[in-house]
């Protein structure tokens, strides 16, 4: 039988579960990365598991986007991480070292292994043929301490590439151009996969860059073939005995198959406040534009960067845009440096940023009130830059320089002076300099390690088994497309507390309603001892924050009930013990209001049968879903994964 590559790695990885669309699967996990606003509590939940040495084949702590020591809380949380590392056998890349995505692609990254990361972007792994997936933190923790990761068997999708990309068109319109067609929900419980004689006209962070945003799709992940670019890729990064070669098979049969000519697309843009929101630059020329932001795992590569330079060579920022460039790694920046490029962007006027996720995450750079910012970024939800009434548009690092000249949206094939653009070749050689990765202790070594706590670190909130009755608040209702970012925002204020579940629970929802904190809690402390949320379609999108579901969990959230989730979330929930729920019938939403009281009669029993849930409010009774696996019926019984982990 004919395989996609994408099976291919998926069915070697599987321990339990049979190869089938629609099954539940586990993959023995290869590879893991955490970053630090979702590491600290990754560690704090593998600390409880009892294992002395993690057990994979290679995991890597990252510090890249809590990097702004405004106070002791950030600094705390990276002492932390670190002294875990060394103790538990933990690569772990320092400050400044660069972004997660960008340096595992570059340093450790292998085709046809498996790698989950607790953050949303983790499938940037796709681009040298890795099966990378993001998931929530206590999922990574269960994968180092020796245990699988769960899936449901995708749907393969085949994205055929035709043509070249032609003079200052980029890899990040060729993703615009598949979230134009397929939406933010296009790839929900699907995997992306790209193939046809287009892929060998992309280089390997030009595939990166398409897989990274995959993630918008609402994709498990995205995977490009391991060629002949892939080996040069490694071998130039001094680790060509990392190469394999993998491909799809020639008869390999896809779900569906959309087709991308890359020689017929042209620059483009996602509007506020989505992904998917494209319109060509062309059709937004002579907006004013206020700032720029270059850089970030999706757009901080090399070669976007000496792109970059290219424009702005010769030439001075506007006197109306503020400019700033993020490199994604040490390496970039050190590169940048040795070629003359960091000097071209430093006199044209560029801020030049740590290499860090910085303004992604709203960890600066906040653009001014009602602001329009062009962003190199993945996404741009409400808010999510820190200015609440900004315009936040997703460009090509090309189109960013090239407004960040004319004060304009421009498209940069219209630059005046500009021309041709010249060949980019990848280097034969990248300065390799792993200084900023410490080494973990050896095994007869690592009991004298002492773990090194600050006092804003607290133990994470414990669910409690499922009862056999639940009687709860509406506490919020909300509609479509809500993020992670509308659950637990992020950003210089509230990022520091990642370690501090009570604390960072006062900022739940805030975005959404002020008074959500205090009104969940007062469901929590009343006689009924909890509170549900109602939303729409596409509930939880975006970033893979388990502090979506851990703020959730504190503030007594039982259960959530909505017209379809996003993957990671609705994963999270159920690894925190909170029941998901999804409507039989859409129209039943309207039947709810907020303040309602909502009773699951027979709430433990129908779980326990995988029958559907019978809902109670006023005099409206209905069915609604929940859809659970066999594990994930054990974790809701038993109050979470680590409830029954134990």
């Amino acid at each position: 039988m004919a395989l996609t590559l994408a099976e291919k790695v998926i069915n070697s990885h599987i321990t339990e579960g049979e190869p089938v669309k629609g099954n539940a699967v586990a993959l023995k996990i290869d590879q893991t990365l955490t970053q630090d606003a979702t590491g600290t509590m990754a560690y704090l939940q593998f600390e409880t598991m009892g294992v002395a040495r993690v057990k994979t084949e290679r995991s890597v702590a990252y510090i890249d986007h809590n990097t702004l020591q405004s106070g002791f809380e950030n600094a705390d949380d990276h002492r932390y991480i670190g002294s875990v590392a060394k103790k538990y056998g933990i690569y772990f890349s320092r400050p400044g070292n660069g972004i997660c995505h960008q340096v595992h692609l570059e340093r450790f990254g292998k085709p046809g292994k498996t790698l989950i990361g607790s953050d949303s972007h983790t499938p940037t792994g796709g681009g040298i043929g890795m099966l990378a997936i993001g998931a929530g933190g206590l999922d990574v923790a269960v994968a180092m301490a020796g245990g699988a990761y769960h899936i449901t068997y995708p749907e393969i999708v085949g994205v055929k590439l035709t043509g070249k990309l032609t003079d200052w068109v980029s890899a990040k319109d060729v993703i615009l151009k598949i979230l134009q067609e397929l939406s933010v929900k296009g790839g929900v419980g699907k995997v992306i996969e790209y193939f046809g004689e287009g892929v060998e006209n992309l280089s390997v962070p030009e595939r990166a860059t398409i897989t990274n945003m995959g993630a918008e799709l609402g994709a498990t992940t995205s995977i490009f073939p391991s060629d002949e670019v892939t080996r040069q890729f490694l071998k130039a990064q001094g680790r060509e005995e990392d190469y394999i070669a993998l491909c799809a098979d020639d008869n390999a049969e896809y779900s569906r198959v959309l087709e991308i000519n890359l020689s017929e697309l042209e620059p483009l843009a996602a509007c506020p406040h989505s992904p998917d929101n494209i319109k060509t630059v062309s059709a937004l020329a002579s907006m004013p534009v206020n700032q720029v932001c270059i850089g970030s795992c999706t757009n901080g590569s090399l070669l976007d960067l000496l792109k970059v330079a290219q424009i702005l060579k010769g030439k001075t920022v506007h006197e109306s845009v503020d400019l700033s460039i993020a490199p994604g790694s040490k390496q970039v920046f050190n590169m940048l440096a040795e070629c003359g490029a960091l000097s071209v962007l430093i006199s044209a006027g560029a801020r030049i940023l740590e290499c860090t996720c910085g303004p992604c995450i709203g960890m600066g750079q906040s653009p001014i009130s009602g602001g329009v910012s062009l962003r190199t970024f993945n996404r741009n939800f409400l808010g999510r830059s820190g200015t609440k009434d900004a315009q936040v548009y997703l460009v090509s690092p090309e189109t960013a320089a090239a407004s960040a000249i004319t004060g304009v949206f421009t498209d940069v094939r219209n630059l005046e002076g500009l021309g041709a653009m010249p060949p980019f070749e990848m280097p034969e050689k990248f300065a390799v300099n792993d200084n900023m990765i410490t080494l973990p202790a050896s095994e007869t070594e690592a009991g004298g390690v002492e773990i090194l706590r600050g006092p804003n670190i607290k133990p994470f909130p414990s669910n409690s088994p499922l009862n056999d009755t639940v009687t709860a608040e509406v506490v919020l209702k909300v509609g479509d497309n809500i993020t992670t970012d509308h659950i637990m925002p992020a950003g210089a204020k509230i990022l520091p507390l990642r370690s501090n579940v009570p604390a960072i629970s006062e900022f739940c929802f805030t975005v959404v309603d002020e008074d959500f904190p205090a009104r969940a809690k007062s469901a929590r402390d009343s006689e009924n001892g909890g509170g549900i949320i109602v939303g729409g379609g596409n509930y939880g999108q975006g970033s893979s924050r388990e502090h979506a579901a851990l703020a959730p969990v504190f503030l007594g959230i039982k259960a959530v009930l909505v017209k379809s989730f996003a993957r990671i979330h609705r994963q999270n929930l159920v690894n925190n013990g909170i029941l998901p729920l999804t409507f039989t019938n859409e129209n039943d939403y309207e039947k709810i209001n907020q303040g309602d009281v909502i009773r699951l009669p027979f709430a433990k029993k129908e779980v326990e049968s995988g029958d559907d849930i019978t809902v109670i409010v006023g005099e409206s009774e209905f069915k609604v879903k929940s859809d659970l696996t066999p594990r994930e019926k054990d974790m809701i019984l038993a109050g979470g994964l680590l409830n029954m982990f134990k």
